[in-house]
């Protein structure tokens, strides 16, 4: 059904600003929250989407590995490689097995977060949470540092310029996830499949040659810009040599890195999601276990060296001696180029979806700041990807896009978040003891003692390398997430108390209406509508614009417990661009020449730095803009919340220990009487508004006795159903309407307004079509399931006309569009 004009078109009165304006046609058009899909993902598209992180990991493990020994054990260390690797394969096989567990208990997003959150609770949960934000963040370095250097090796002219490469390749992926490209796309499978299948064909010609006898070997004595060769075997049982393995151990870990990516996103598969999810990782962890060996053994039988300027790489090394110099051989590898290219850049892409994801839950914990729950102008949250984008090309230009200096900063986080799982698993079947839960029980915990090694070892040996930078943002990050939990946390306590006591009755003023927009109920919104009192307006509307129909609904169900005395809209903002939704309802309310408007939005006041990282600045740009409306006005009202929440917890703990004192004193008096004059004005308001609405029912009505509210028909499906509408006649466009009589019209709601009379309340659904709007009025009721902002609804029963605008009267109707979050 087409939209009212001027919503989405940007062709309102109010122009665009600049910035917009640049936004706009950078990023195209906003999209509106019902574009908000999830695509289901089968086996097959969900290996290929799912596991380049992973997998391409793999294409640098045995070069790290090779780096780390080659100094010390000289030729040996092709020897070494072989039971390093094996070493590594064990750990890599616990790993998988043991999330092969979670994917199979922990459906919903968030992998390891949710596992640690869930089984340790959410502060012990923000260990994790801080080592998989650290992970995406290298990720996106290593990944892209790793893809260059395989480009340099096939066109070593780029060498060179390869921070440059790296930091344009990340605003590329910066700019298309900005414009909401998605990661289920089959186009992001196809580096999965290409790599793997490049790479296991130069394994098989590589063994085959080497049966054969004619696989060609490199001396590393004669090669230039290698790592230096070590003095060979003499000190293989020397401390320094077991420190030495230990280090390449360490490196090659980072072959594991991504292992994880399928247990974030398990609801995405086909159903039985689970059972799907475990088939996948089983794959991908078998794909990944070959191409390690194959490469490591490769390694082994060619001698390819790292070079220390980190191109051209041991994968392309052994590419180019297997499939030798004809033109069959140098396509071939600029195709394992290429692949390891496409795997490599996609790798890091992934962490533009996940950082995002995980930031969100995070926040919606109150371990973050809430500016990283919102979606930005294409429905993905920008703030975090704009901070991941800053973040990684700052770790890229400090590293040089060096592979090998930015893998200390890997796998420490990594690794971190396996123990996590692990140990959360374990705790988890301990908990539930399911049939066959003690060779699970083991399973899940010698992976997370097994990785907790593996983080110690890490700490350890590379700890002058870089890794002392990520145990200090451990240091500073976890406890700086719990202490912003509980900023969050005790404002949330005393709200709960302060929403308790009764409103004082509202005053009388004409010829003034009030709004005070609501973004959540919380103690600034209570002081906003305090203020609005004393303005003694006419009318006082609280409004909240839709962008989140679930906050949405739990926003309504705490206002309606509350009881504030003030009636609350909703106001549907599909596009959220919350300025010009606010402008618009100011321009809607002045029209008539005698109204005056006045606009409030509350403001939590914290310090300068503290408060630009709890809460945005959308107020000031909304009152700037309704601002400059003729009769219109704005105002801010600040709350200090740092003080005021000292003051109510000193207030209620006096409260507290004065009951303590006096257990048994005598019951307290009642509440003082409201003064005359508010009383009456109170009692005239209600009466005039009674008076009202039953003079508007008995005119729809034709004048008649006005027949008690019924209840409204349901959808179909719904809890309380009465049967659905009886067939109807065909649909009326909604500005056809212009008489009392039957009809039956579509629309989507645009607005649900709870109003109260007397001691029973009234449900006004307003919906629109593009010929105009009406309202239906359901009395005896505070709440309709599936009547919400966005959904499209068929109203059929008898309609009338009020103030020139059509209405209906308890009708009759039909969800033909939910909304998603129902």
């Amino acid at each position: 059904m087409p939209e009212p004009v001027g919503l989405l078109d940007g062709r309102g009165s109010q122009p665009d600003g600049f910035w917009y304006t640049a936004k706009r046609r950078m990023l195209g058009p906003p999209l509106v929250n019902e574009q908000l899909g999830e695509q289901r993902l089968s086996k097959p598209l969900a290996l290929g989407v799912l596991s380049p992180d992973g997998i391409s990991s793999s294409a640098y493990g045995t070069e790290e590995i090779l780096i780390a020994l080659l100094p010390l054990a000289g030729l040996a260390a092709f020897t070494l490689i072989l039971p390093m690797t094996l070493v590594i394969l064990l750990v890599m096989t616990l790993v998988v097995l043991s999330y092969r567990e979670v994917v199979m208990v922990y459906i919903r997003p968030g992998g390891s977060y949710v596992v640690a959150r869930e089984n340790f609770g959410p502060r012990v949960a923000q260990i994790c949470a801080v080592a998989l934000l650290i992970d995406y963040v290298v990720t996106v370095a290593v990944q892209i540092a790793a893809g260059t250097a395989a480009v340099a090796s096939a066109f070593p002219a780029i060498g060179p310029y390869k921070l440059e490469v790296c930091v344009g390749v990340v605003l590329v992926m910066c700019y298309g996830n900005l414009r909401g490209i998605k990661e289920a796309g089959r186009a992001f499978a196809v580096p999965t499949y290409l790599f793997a299948g490049s790479v296991i064909l130069m394994i098989v010609v590589g063994l085959v040659r080497e049966v054969m006898g004619n696989l060609p070997l490199y001396d590393p004595k004669t090669m230039h810009g290698t790592y230096t060769l070590g003095s060979g075997t003499a000190g293989l049982i020397s401390g320094v040599m077991i420190f030495t393995l230990l280090r390449a151990f360490a490196n090659g870990g980072a072959s594991l890195t991504g292992i994880e990516a399928v247990s974030d996103a398990v609801g995405a598969f086909h159903p039985p999601e689970g059972v799907n999810a475990r088939r996948v990782l089983i794959t991908e962890g078998l794909i990944l276990g070959t191409l390690v060996a194959g490469i490591s053994w490769l390694a082994h039988a060619t001698h390819a060296t790292p070079y220390v300027a980190g191109y051209p790489t041991v994968l392309a090394q052994e590419a180019k001696i297997v499939f030798g110099h004809t033109f069959l051989g140098q396509a071939l590898f600029l195709l394992v180029q290429a692949a390891t290219m496409l795997i490599l850049y996609t790798g890091g892409n992934t962490s533009f979806n996940g950082f995002p994801f995980l930031t969100s839950y995070v926040a919606g914990d109150s371990f973050l700041p809430r500016w990283l729950l919102k979606r930005g102008h294409r429905l993905v949250f920008s703030n975090a990807i704009i901070l991941l984008t800053i973040v990684s090309v700052a770790l890229l230009i400090v590293k040089n896009a060096d592979v090998n200096s930015l893998v200390p900063l890997y796998a420490i986080g990594v690794f971190t978040a396996f123990s996590m799982a692990g140990f959360g698993m374990a705790k988890y079947h301990h908990t539930h003891r399911e049939q066959g839960w003690r060779h699970r029980f083991a399973i899940n915990f010698s992976a997370g003692l097994l990785t907790s090694v593996v983080v110690v070892i890490f700490a350890v040996v590379k700890f002058a390398e870089g890794a002392w930078l990520v145990l200090v943002l451990f240091l500073v990050l976890v406890p700086a997430l719990i202490r912003l939990n509980a900023e969050y946390r005790a404002e949330a306590e005393v709200l709960d108390t302060v929403s308790g006591e009764q409103p004082s009755p509202a005053p009388h003023y004409s010829r003034r209406v009030v709004f005070v927009f609501v973004d959540s109920f919380d103690l600034a919104t209570l002081a906003a509508l305090r203020y609005a009192r004393s303005q003694r307006p006419t009318t006082i509307r609280a409004v909240h614009f839709v962008i989140d129909n679930v906050r949405a609904e739990r926003l309504r169900e705490k206002w309606t417990r509350a009881d504030r005395g003030v009636a609350l809209d909703f106001i549907d903002c599909p596009d959220r661009r919350l300025t010009k939704a606010a402008s618009e309802l100011a321009e809607r309310e002045v029209q008539d020449p005698g109204t005056y408007v006045t606009v409030i939005l509350p403001r939590r006041s914290y310090s300068p730095l503290l408060g630009r990282l709890l809460h945005d600045r959308t107020a000031d740009k909304i009152a700037a803009a309704v601002s400059r409306i003729p009769r219109s006005a704005a105002t801010i009202v600040p709350y200090d919340v740092p003080s005021r929440v000292a003051v109510l917890q000193a207030r209620q703990a006096a409260a507290r220990s004065a009951r303590l004192a006096k257990p048994a004193a005598a019951p307290a008096p009642a509440a003082a009487e409201p003064a005359e004059g508010d009383a009456a004005q109170a009692a005239t308001a209600t009466e005039l508004a009674l008076e009202a609405d039953i003079a508007a029912r008995h005119a729809l009505l034709g004048n008649e006795r006005a027949a008690p509210p019924r209840p409204a028909r349901r959808h179909p499906g719904s809890g309380d159903e009465q049967g659905a509408p009886a067939a109807a006649p065909s649909v009326s466009p909604i500005g056809s309407v212009t008489s009392p009589g039957k009809a039956t019209v579509e629309g989507r709601i645009r607005v649900v307004e709870i109003r109260p009379v007397e001691r029973n309340s009234v449900l006004a659904v307003e919906i629109s079509d593009h010929t105009g709007s009406l309202t239906a009025m359901f009395y005896g009721r505070s709440h309709i399931p599936g009547l919400v902002c966005g959904a499209r609804v068929r109203f059929h029963g008898p309609a009338g006309i009020r103030g020139g605008q059509p209405v209906m009267i308890n009708p009759a109707y039909e969800l033909l569009f939910p909304s998603r979050d129902q």
